[in-house]
């Protein structure tokens, strides 16, 4: 293993071990649940929007290391930037991990689950809560 695999393999497990804004949210704009039924990985995203900004974003669930690694970085990632910033930026993950593109160096951190582009099985697993986002997007777009 490369001392890049390897450095995002411990970034991958740090997340999936102590995930940043694990927990749910207190009086959230929306509220979107998302399931992967190949594999039983649930999360349920939380957002508070203010002013057209994700002012907060959290998450619960349970699942494998990529599922909750990719929900712990997303809600890192997503929060503060407008929701049409947050959907560019869920566009850019999954060209990552769904197209195999070179990951966007404003991905941060999750340029580390770029490798899951060669597991199709995985896909599901690290687009789970950015589908939930694009969902939730949507649904403070259709109550705006």
């Amino acid at each position: 293993m490369s001392l890049l695999e390897e450095l995002y393999r411990e970034t991958i497990m740090q997340h999936a071990q102590r995930p940043h804004n694990f927990g749910p949210l207190e009086a959230p704009t929306v509220r979107v649940g998302g399931h992967n039924p190949s594999c039983g990985d649930q999360i349920e995203l939380y957002l508070k929007v203010e002013d057209g900004r994700i002012a907060e974003a959290r998450f619960t669930g349970h699942g494998c290391a990529i599922s909750q690694s990719s929900a712990s970085m997303m809600t890192d990632l997503i929060r503060g930037r407008t929701l049409a910033e947050a959907l560019e930026l869920h566009r850019k993950f999954k060209a990552m991990v769904v197209e195999a593109e070179l990951p966007d160096p404003a991905l941060g951190d999750l340029a580390a689950l770029a490798g899951v582009a060669k597991l199709p099985a995985r896909v599901k697993c690290a687009t789970l809560a950015w589908n939930a986002l694009e969902q939730a997007i949507g649904q403070v777009g259709e109550a705006s």
